[in-house]
């Protein structure tokens, strides 16, 4: 049996973090060696060890980093990684044009995936969105997201990829978020002209979803060469 890729979830007291957490113990490709929190109220938590933020540089070895967390916190766990030449997989959206700068500066020396949304049917929906815009010249594009009432950033970062998309196109995209209750996220990209409209709609029921894709995607970078790697290549 092959050895199991070591873990280091990063944000692990947050909703990402918890869902990581709980389905990477039913992953045998995975093993989480460290959870890393803003605040820890135990040290070891089913067997995993949790470290403070401030603490982080502390944390045994690991193969890959899972970053869920916020962009004031994503400059750290990324130096750490390229400090101790180590993957990363990050999710997490808001990023400062400087920090995705970082980013690319950093998949020189190693592995990197950044995603905005990590369930294989957004990414079929960005390939739909980039197809519908490049047939569909002089629509107007609108994309329409919600998200739970404690997310930050809007347009979400699935939102503005799936605008990308549809600037690869030649669309350019208009956006609207809604944040309300406990959605867990949804997605309308919607062209319309005269007299007709297109919708194309990704709704997730479970954050689940979310994080199966992420741990996926860390088993497929572990070992891997440096490169800006994208969730599409390792599905």
């Amino acid at each position: 049996m092959n050895t199991p890729v070591r873990l280091m979830i990063h944000g692990a007291s947050g909703r990402m973090g918890r869902a990581l957490l709980r389905l990477a113990q039913e992953e045998p490709r995975v093993e989480v060696v460290a959870a890393v929190s803003r605040r820890i109220n135990q040290r070891v938590v089913d067997g995993v060890a949790w470290f403070s933020a401030a603490e982080m540089r502390g944390a045994p070895d690991f193969d890959v980093a899972v970053d869920f967390s916020l962009p004031e916190a994503f400059d750290p766990v990324l130096a750490l990684c390229r400090q101790r030449g180590k993957a990363l997989v990050s999710g997490t959206t808001g990023l400062a044009a400087a920090q995705q700068a970082s980013l690319e500066g950093a998949s020189r020396d190693i592995p990197v995936l950044w995603a905005s949304n990590f369930s294989l049917g957004v990414a079929l929906l960005h390939e739909l969105v980039e197809r519908a815009a490049a047939a569909l010249p002089g629509w107007d594009c609108d994309i329409v997201e919600s998200h739970h009432a404690g997310k930050q950033d809007a347009p979400s970062g699935t939102a503005r990829t799936l605008g990308e998309a549809a600037g690869k196109g030649g669309a350019t995209a208009r956006y609207a978020s809604l944040r309300a209750g406990d959605i867990v996220g949804e997605h309308l990209v919607q062209f319309t002209t005269g007299g007709e409209r297109i919708e194309l709609v990704h709704r997730a029921g479970s954050r689940d979803i979310f994080a199966r894709g992420a741990l996926h995607a860390a088993a497929a970078l572990a070992g891997r060469g440096p490169g800006r790697y994208h969730l599409r290549e390792l599905l």
